[in-house]
């Protein structure tokens, strides 16, 4: 076969190899040598990346992999890759042309809405100072905080100083950095409500764009009855003219079909769809990411990720704390809306979809909506609702979930529900997906765990006389704490008789990597600075959510189902075993050797 290698030099002066891999199925852009005025190639690698949909993968090599369908078409589309990358090339050149001429620059505005809130100082304002620490941010960028409360820049700049730290690794010239960054943060006062307010921002942020092409994030970290109010403001008043406006919105996403309905509606009179930018932090955790990667990238999984051999799914969400003084807050969501309907949701649409078109955020998102919208309605026999209640251990008291000051004496809402869902598709028929999520248990954790089936025939059950059957391969996804993916295995102990255990082949992040693991809020903040939706919710995976949960929640709260009360520290309320059983399923996370 002849070969489809080729190479060009670029005239700024680097150079660009081609060559397909393995002759068919993919191509690969190796850059050969140095790009100029300090444009570093793996810089360029990300910038590629991000163009084309991130249908291209970087490798640790530094190339640049992107699928081809056959052989003709690796040919055919040789031609198209090398335009591409000139193009990319030339936008880049043209970059680093105008901005040494100084024109034509850009400027990204990044307004906190709510800055004096618990969200912004204690994640908003650091997620934004990791990616100025680790030069994420453009060259030109401003952050202002705008809240009710009356406040100058200096106090801003006190109050968020406060909550900034650095990486492990890069310590040395933290304080020069946090310097830098709070001279970037100023403080404008004003209601959410007021046209006028913003007016007043727009004039604030217009002198420090000074004539730059304004592109203007605003994060609304504000309760949700203020959202429309504050969008609406901030769409007619403080919009970029020149540039791009997006909004970041928090959720809850309203408290059911209805009102999110409602919301979604209101949010569109004043913003396209694709400016609204719902987030989910879970969606930006290390470990849901390579979610993906995991199994789309390793052959060994993709075959097993079906019924055939996968004998149930477990999502598990667990806090060891309760609501502690904040319960005004949670008694008005319950532990469904607040962790299920969500996190654990959004997380299952990710691990079951299909496998997409490509990288492209809207590929992506078609396949998890597909997930949802083929989900079986939730039963309340398949249900198990709990709250947790006062409990002393080792003389120390710990208060219920009734006995928090901001909680309503008689409150029902649930701390704690465990559930079984179904995906009625070919892949997933029949396999319980199994939800867990509470309060003031015994542990914090979460993590995804795909028990899989009995080995048919086994051998060793009869040599050994013990039960593999109940000790099947299990792969653990630790999403938090001390991240980590382990498989476990049926292993001979080592010695002269044939006696078996379950080993864990196991990869440990500390261990593996010394480099520190980017908080969520730092990933899903610089996808919305560059346009990247792949990790935001879209509107109609949002509605998908809600019409699974809905009828569940309503049920529940019409009908006032009484929650089964389980000691604060304890493992959850002993119906959540019985649900489990009933699915012929054990939880994993309460095996000795979880």
């Amino acid at each position: 076969m002849a070969s489809l290698s080729s190479s060009l030099t670029y005239p700024s002066g680097y150079s660009v190899a081609f060559s397909p891999v393995n002759g068919i199925r993919h191509r690969s852009l190796s850059f050969l040598s140095a790009s100029p005025k300090g444009l570093k190639a793996d810089e360029l690698c990300v910038r590629f990346q991000r163009k084309f949909g991130r249908s291209s993968v970087i490798m640790q090599d530094g190339a640049i992999v992107t699928n081809s369908d056959s052989t003709e078409s690796s040919k055919s589309s040789l031609k198209g890759l090398k335009e591409e990358v000139l193009s990319v090339l030339s936008e880049e050149a043209a970059k680093v042309g105008s901005e040494s001429d100084g024109q034509n620059q850009s400027t990204v505005s990044i307004t906190v809405v709510g800055a004096s809130g618990d969200l912004a100082k204690k994640k908003i304002f650091p997620a934004l100072f990791a990616l100025y620490y680790e030069d994420c941010l453009p060259e030109h960028f401003t952050i202002y905080g705008y809240s009710r409360s009356k406040m100058t820049d200096v106090e801003l700049r006190n109050m968020v100083s406060k909550t900034l730290t650095c990486r492990i690794d890069k310590r040395a010239n933290c304080g020069e950095k946090m310097e830098e960054f709070l001279k970037r943060c100023f403080y404008h006062s004003g209601q959410y409500d007021s046209q006028e307010h913003f007016t007043e921002l727009d004039k604030k942020l217009k002198d420090h764009e000074a004539g730059r092409i304004s592109n203007r994030l605003f994060y609304l970290s504000i309760p949700p009855n203020i959202f429309v109010d504050a969008v609406k403001c901030a769409s007619s008043s403080a919009s970029s003219v020149n540039g791009w406006t997006r909004v970041i919105v928090e959720k809850p996403f309203g408290r059911d079909s209805e009102t999110s309905a409602a919301l979604t509606k209101s949010l569109k009179q004043y913003l396209e769809e694709d400016q609204i930018f719902r987030i989910d932090h879970y969606l930006g955790k290390e470990l849901v990411e390579n979610l993906s990667v995991l199994r789309f990238s390793n052959l060994i999984f993709e075959p097993l990720w079906s019924r055939q051999y996968i004998r149930n799914v477990q999502f598990i969400f667990s806090e060891d704390f309760g609501t502690e003084g904040r319960g005004g807050y949670f008694d008005h969501y319950g532990i469904i809306r607040d962790i299920m309907q969500n996190h654990l949701l959004q997380i299952l649409a990710l691990f079951a979809m299909e496998t997409p078109v490509s990288l492209d955020a809207e590929d992506i998102r078609n396949e998890k909506v597909k997930v949802l919208r083929s989900m079986r309605p939730i039963q309340m026999e398949d249900v198990v609702i709990g709250q947790y209640k006062s409990h002393t251990k080792g003389g120390v008291t710990y208060p219920g979930y009734t006995d928090d000051k901001t909680v309503p004496k008689d409150s029902q809402t649930p701390t704690f529900a465990a559930a079984a869902l179904f995906i009625d598709n070919a892949r997933w028929d029949g396999v319980p997906f199994l939800m867990k999520a509470g309060k003031a248990l015994h542990t914090r954790r979460a993590e995804i765990r795909v028990q899989f089936r009995h080995v048919p025939g086994n051998l060793y059950n009869r040599n050994t006389g013990c039960d593999l059957d109940n000790a099947t391969n299990e792969l653990v996804i630790r999403v938090q704490p001390d991240e980590a993916i382990y498989l476990k295995i049926n292993n001979k102990v080592p010695g002269l008789g044939m006696r078996l255990d379950r080993s864990n082949l196991n990869l440990l992040y500390s261990a593996r990597y010394s480099k520190e693991i980017p908080d969520a809020y730092e990933r899903l903040l610089l996808d919305a600075i560059e346009g990247e939706r792949r990790l935001f919710i879209r509107s109609d995976e949002l509605d998908a959510a809600w019409s699974l949960f809905t009828p569940l929640l309503k049920e529940i709260e019409e009908k006032r189902r009484i929650p089964e009360y389980y000691p604060y520290g304890s493992r959850g309320p002993v119906g959540a075993h019985y649900l489990a059983a009933k699915h012929k399923v054990q939880w994993g996370d309460m095996s000795l050797d979880q």
